[in-house]
């Protein structure tokens, strides 16, 4: 029987002190993170993933955000290189919780990547070159899985932290995408569907077998996906959004034999 497990950490007390590179900062409200982590752990849940929850991590503002230190596939998990000294000591958890499922890879020096830069479409991964993921790391993911059958294309990112801030995959080969942060042009042979303008953050969405989950108040990109066939699953992100992460950015994800 399969298991279809997920992996999350909770916001932490010092979550405040994220760190931010497009957004000014503003005050973050624990409780109100702590509800809302709360209510998408609920809904991973409710969708058929066995949550499993890493140590709380007080001394690391980010690492709410598991999905950065790791891009996760079928055979293989390979542990990133955070662009941020401070981002990289979140690591040994991740790798903890991994090892036992994945063979592991590693990036190396002078290579950064994060895991929010990585988009998979089926055996296709497009990858943010942004300020946290530079060539480098690129050539090093590529080198790691294109011997598992996995193509990488590099995506230039200036709009927005992660290319998952604005774009992700929604199943059968489309892409979500806020063409105001990315390049749907990038996304070569992939169905672009656009969120609406007014609408940034809900680009960032989990895709769950026919299932989605999305960032609440994006009613027309809602809208949207449930004309595509799509299950939709609203949860409030705003503090993880003040802290520059959204709904893919909290788990990792992986199916287990």
């Amino acid at each position: 029987m399969t298991r279809h497990i997920a992996f999350v950490r909770r916001p932490g007390a010092s979550i405040g002190d994220c760190l931010l590179t497009h957004r000014d900062r503003e005050g973050i409200d624990l409780d109100l993170a702590r509800r809302q982590h709360a209510a998408y752990r609920e809904a991973l849940s409710r969708l058929g993933r066995e949550v499993i929850e890493l140590e709380e991590a007080d001394e690391h503002p980010d690492a709410v955000f598991v999905e950065d230190p790791v891009v996760a596939l079928d055979e293989i998990a390979v542990i990133a290189r955070p662009a941020t000294e401070s981002r990289r000591r979140e690591i040994p958890s991740l790798e903890a919780a991994l090892g036992p499922y994945r063979e592991l890879a590693h990036i190396a020096a002078p290579g950064t990547l994060e895991g929010g830069d990585v988009v998979r479409v089926g055996r296709r991964l497009f990858v943010g070159l942004s300020s946290r993921t530079n060539q480098a790391g690129i050539d090093q993911l590529r080198a790691h899985i294109a011997p598992l059958g996995y193509e990488v294309h590099a995506v230039p990112v200036t709009g927005c932290l992660h290319l998952k801030t604005g774009a992700s995959h929604i199943g059968h080969g489309r892409v979500l995408v806020n063409r105001d942060w990315v390049d749907a042009d990038a996304f070569v042979g992939c169905e672009t569907i656009d969120v609406d303008p007014s609408e940034a953050w809900s680009a960032n969405a989990v895709l769950l077998g026919e299932h989605v989950i999305v960032p609440a108040g994006a009613a027309k990109t809602c809208a949207r996906l449930r004309a595509l066939g799509l299950n939709v699953h609203e949860v409030g992100l705003s503090e993880m959004q003040k802290a520059e992460g959204s709904a893919t950015c909290l788990s990792v994800l992986i199916s287990v034999e």
